[in-house]
């Protein structure tokens, strides 16, 4: 069974998102299955599935992305990377998501084993950059191939927002139709990243990363983890409540709603939640902006 994401354009509605990573065990999947169903009344347009560097969850990923288009019949966008890879095994993956009707993926570097910062360490035989590999899927044919935005900017490119956007639109001319954004906490990025693209003639639509935040540790550990900065104002107004998991998921959906109706009045294309595999927070934000029940 395969399912079609069609990337949103200037006269569709906003796309609404979510993003689940594999799970571990049995229980994990359990939990899985339980948000996704909790996520019912939000319709949304594409589910994605992470994928783990060096190919640590691929089985798992093809897998569940494959259960989620059957169960419920919603488009996935399974993600790819270049992590530990050689080419010849980057081909295998696609023609392994292929064989399970995924026509979707989201083409990425992936970060190296030390974290977003640290130096890149290329695979022999592999590829080494993001745009090489939309090459290879748009080459490969039969998919639709999304790439990652970065309105803090991307840790590689030292605060140059210029490089990221040569970046992006070489991988709209190499063929990706949309652009998915790492989490952020300012609208006004969104926004400079929109209307640089735009001052070059680009028509990739960015479709904007929301993480709501639930708990103080992960949300250090993800900001770590991707080197997204963290405002320090944000990070003041959890502070004293960061050992009350009630207050901070109340304060979290409080953010990313006012943060998410920002987005809207930019006119984002799209918004795609970060949800941990979880739904409660999500559908939370989604019921304040009124994006459940969409016809």
């Amino acid at each position: 069974m395969s399912a079609s994401f069609r990337a949103p354009g200037p006269d569709s509605k906003m796309s609404v998102s979510v993003e689940f990573f594999p799970p571990k065990d049995a229980l994990g999947e359990a939990r899985l299955w339980e948000a996704m169903a909790g996520l019912r009344e939000l319709s949304p347009n594409f589910i994605s599935v992470t994928y783990g560097a060096g190919g640590s969850t691929r089985d798992r990923t093809i897998r569940i992305t494959k259960e989620i288009t059957e169960h419920t019949g919603i488009a996935t966008v399974a993600h790819l990377t270049c992590v530990g890879s050689t080419k010849a095994e980057l081909v295998q993956v696609l023609n392994d998501y292929q064989s399970v009707g995924i026509s979707n993926i989201l083409a990425l570097r992936g970060d190296p084993t030390g974290g977003p910062s640290s130096p890149w360490v290329g695979t022999p035989g592999g590829l080494d950059h993001a745009d090489q590999l939309v090459e290879l899927a748009i080459e490969h044919g039969g998919f639709q191939v999304g790439v990652a935005a970065f309105p803090d900017g991307h840790p590689a490119s030292e605060g140059d927002l210029t490089k990221d956007i040569d970046v992006l639109i070489r991988k709209e001319e190499l063929g990706a139709t949309f652009a998915t954004t790492q989490f952020f906490f300012d609208a006004k990025k969104w926004l400079a990243l929109v209307e640089k693209l735009d001052s070059r003639g680009s028509k990739l639509p960015v479709i904007a990363g929301v993480l709501p935040i639930t708990n103080v540790k992960q949300l250090k550990r993800m900001a770590e983890l991707t080197g997204t900065p963290i405002p320090a104002a944000l990070e003041d107004r959890f502070g004293s409540i960061s050992d009350n998991p009630d207050e901070v998921r109340k304060l979290g959906v409080e953010i990313a709603t006012q943060f998410c109706a920002e987005l809207i009045e930019a006119g984002v294309p799209g918004l795609h939640f970060y949800t941990m595999n979880t739904a409660t927070a999500t559908m939370e934000i989604a019921a304040n902006l009124g994006l459940l029940n969409r016809a």
